[in-house]
């Protein structure tokens, strides 16, 4: 890789980092001081900080591989740190799945008991969801990190040229245990994503025919919703595909390919954690509170 480039590329993958860290510790912030406030923290906003928390620590992660395809860092750490990287994304994704969840049982309706006992049992079954969250993916990465390593090597050495010689099967059934383990929260997410999308649809159509002549407000909130769930939908598909392509060694590591693949990956905790932000009435306020402060100060 040329020096403009390893410039270019650094360049990103710093902003990428910071932009991360900034906008999840912001969140992580203002919940916690709300909570000294209060001496209470709402649901949605424990499930919140906790996918944030676990965004940082994939920012960081992603921000060493980062360096290791710079040649800034020796290969060994990222063998050193499969296994956390696998508790942190599989961790992020199950929270953002039960976030999905959350946000499909307060908004949406369907006139169905199970539906309804979901939306009110919702906010007491949120700390019960992270803490089942994270032992599920602690016994998991546990019981299969030695798939996870061997994986990891095999990739190492099928991926570099001079070692062309050493090639080797990759390892099927290890590689279909960790995909299993991720798709799982990816179908539970779809099905919640995909439910809220009707509901808001209908919810929508509901409007247009009994709000006849009057303004575009009244659908604003509806539309507002759906380009929120439906950027979620794409940023978190996408970072699915990212990981499928890193597990089952579609792309050359070190490869242009390769880099953009982790460059897009690295975009999901960061945009996503920007439009909940925006989508979020107090972290809204603080932010704006903070952007004058910041201009005031200027």
């Amino acid at each position: 890789m040329q020096t403009p480039q390893l410039i270019i590329h650094f360049l990103i993958a710093a902003i990428q980092l910071l932009a991360g860290v900034f906008a999840n510790g912001f969140i992580v912030l203002v919940n916690i001081v709300n909570l000294i406030k209060q001496r209470k923290m709402a649901p949605l906003d424990l499930l919140i900080s906790c996918l944030a928390t676990s965004r940082i620590c994939l920012q960081v992660i992603i921000f060493l591989a980062h360096l290791v395809l710079l040649s800034f860092m020796e290969q060994l750490v990222l063998f050193e740190h499969c296994a956390i990287f696998m508790f942190v994304n599989s961790c992020g994704l199950w929270l953002a799945t039960w976030l999905g969840v959350f946000y499909c049982a307060k908004i949406a309706t369907f006139p169905h008991p199970l539906f309804f006992w979901l939306k009110v049992r919702m906010p007491k079954l949120v700390p019960w969801l992270i803490l089942g969250s994270v032992l599920y993916t602690s016994v998991t990465v546990g019981l299969y990190s030695k798939y996870t390593w061997n994986c990891t090597k095999k990739f190492f050495i099928n991926s570099f040229p001079k070692n062309a010689s050493q090639t080797e099967v990759i390892d099927v059934i290890s590689s279909s245990v960790l995909l299993f383990h991720i798709t799982v929260p990816l179908i539970i997410f779809l099905i919640a994503v995909l439910l809220l999308i009707f509901s808001l649809g209908r919810h929508s159509q509901q409007m247009r025919t009994t709000a006849v002549g009057t303004t575009n407000t009244s659908r604003g909130v509806p539309f507002s919703a759906m380009l929120s769930i439906l950027s979620f939908l794409i940023l978190y598909f996408s970072h699915y595909l990212m990981i499928i392509l890193f597990l089952f060694h579609i792309l050359p590591f070190g490869s242009l390919l390769f880099v953009l693949c982790t460059l897009v990956a690295g975009t999901y905790p960061c945009i996503h954690s920007v439009i909940l932000i925006l989508g979020n009435r107090k972290l809204k306020l603080h932010a704006r509170m903070f952007l004058l402060c910041g201009q005031c100060g200027q």
